[in-house]
Parts: C-alpha cells; sequence; structure tokens
C-alpha cells in the first residue's frame, strides 16, 4: 500500500495542505499515522478522490473520437517560421507541445488565448516511479 504524505497530497489535487487537512477532519479522506508520527493517506483513496474531483472544461469542439487523452487549454505561445510552427497549450496544470505546418496554424486560426483541444493518441506511453527507498 502506497502511503502519501499531506503535502503530496496537496501537490497532487491541486489544493492547500490546509484543504487536506480540513478533508482528514470532515471524513473527505481518511488518514493514519506513518512510523514518524505524521500523518499519511492511502494512495488508492487519494487517486479516487482525485478522479472525482477532476473537472475538465467543456470539450469546445463536440467531435467524437477514439482518443481518450484530450486536454481542453488556451493557446499561450506559438514559434512560426515559414513552413513549421510550434504551438503550446496550458491545459490545467499540463503544458502541452504540438508541431504543426504554419499553414495549420494559420487555418484555424490560433494565437495566443485561443481555446483549443489537443487530442493525443499513442501506443507508447512511459511511466516514471521514484526508486525504493527515495521520498515519494
Amino acid at each position: 500500500m502506497t502511503l502519501i504524505r499531506v503535502s503530496e497530497a496537496a501537490r497532487f489535487l491541486g489544493v492547500s495542505d490546509d484543504t487536506v487537512r480540513r478533508w482528514l477532519e470532515n471524513g473527505t479522506l481518511h488518514g493514519s499515522q506513518d512510523q514518524q508520527g505524521k500523518m499519511v493517506i492511502d494512495g488508492v483513496e487519494l487517486a479516487a478522490l482525485a478522479k472525482k474531483q477532476s473537472q475538465l472544461p467543456q470539450d469546445p469542439t463536440g467531435i467524437g473520437s477514439s482518443a481518450r487523452n484530450r486536454f481542453v487549454g488556451l493557446v499561450t505561445n506559438i514559434v512560426m517560421d515559414k513552413v513549421m510552427a510550434q504551438v503550446e497549450l496550458q491545459c490545467g496544470p499540463f503544458r502541452v507541445v504540438s508541431l504543426m505546418s504554419s499553414e495549420a496554424v494559420r487555418d484555424l486560426k490560433l494565437e495566443p488565448g485561443s481555446v483549443a483541444t489537443a487530442v493525443v493518441k499513442s501506443t507508447n506511453v512511459i511511466l516514471e516511479v521514484p526508486h525504493p527507498g527515495s521520498e515519494s
């Protein structure tokens, strides 16, 4: 069982430590003390709350797709030359970068502040975990 400290739980949920402590007090989350006497939360319970609390913005495209990784965000930067462009979106706490033709940027009328949906369909997803014994 993975045990996660309050400060890490807050970081994963995008809230303050105080909010996590309030959730522990009101029963939204359940905690226990680790060997050092620090309050910890079961990782499975935290993951369930994170999933329940996640609220993605409405996808403005209204398009059905087999791609499940859809990130709605705001265009924050465009670097464009004659042929290619790099478009950066801020999708909640995540930065997503797309490389596309400059023609596509013009056709889509993308500019900083535009709302766009990044669609990711990939057979390769890399997961990384801390080494055993390191702080998690």
